[in-house]
């Protein structure tokens, strides 16, 4: 296990719970790749905290981390992130409910900095909690 990549992940988690993303510098290599954005991002702190400012600030996510895995040079996350439904998918007017999206994340560092992310997010749950979308119903056998 990796103490010292599980620490610099805590440390990404910690910054962005207390909006203190600058910290996250510190954490990232120069040519730092987060794979699980939405949206093309620069590589390194720049780009991570560009797209971390958008989703502490306008979707007010802050992070539950629920279980830490690491082996070499990789951490893996189970975490929940509550957030408010400030901006959703074109078509789709917010509602400005908070929710609780389940999420994966896995780091990989290199020379004692992280280097990659990946975010693995159930956003079809999401789109439940808010009221865009409705589960549909599912037929039940009636017993005989």
């Amino acid at each position: 296990m990796n103490n010292s990549t599980e620490a610099l992940v805590a440390e990404v988690f910690d910054a962005m719970n207390a909006g203190q993303l600058e910290k996250i510098r510190d954490v990232v290599t120069d040519d730092f790749v987060d794979h699980g954005s939405p949206v093309p991002l620069p590589p390194g702190a720049e780009g991570y905290i560009a797209i971390l400012t958008f989703v502490t600030t306008v979707l007010q996510v802050r992070y539950e981390v629920h279980d830490v895995v690491a082996a070499g040079d990789m951490v893996a996350i189970r975490a929940t992130a509550h957030g408010v439904n400030a901006m959703v998918p074109q078509g789709i007017e917010p509602t400005y409910r908070s929710y609780a999206m389940k999420t994966a994340h896995f780091f990989r560092s290199r020379d004692g900095r992280l280097c990659e992310h990946w975010g693995v997010r159930d956003e079809l749950d999401v789109l439940y909690q808010i009221g865009a979308l409705k589960p549909q119903e599912i037929p039940m056998p009636v017993p005989d």
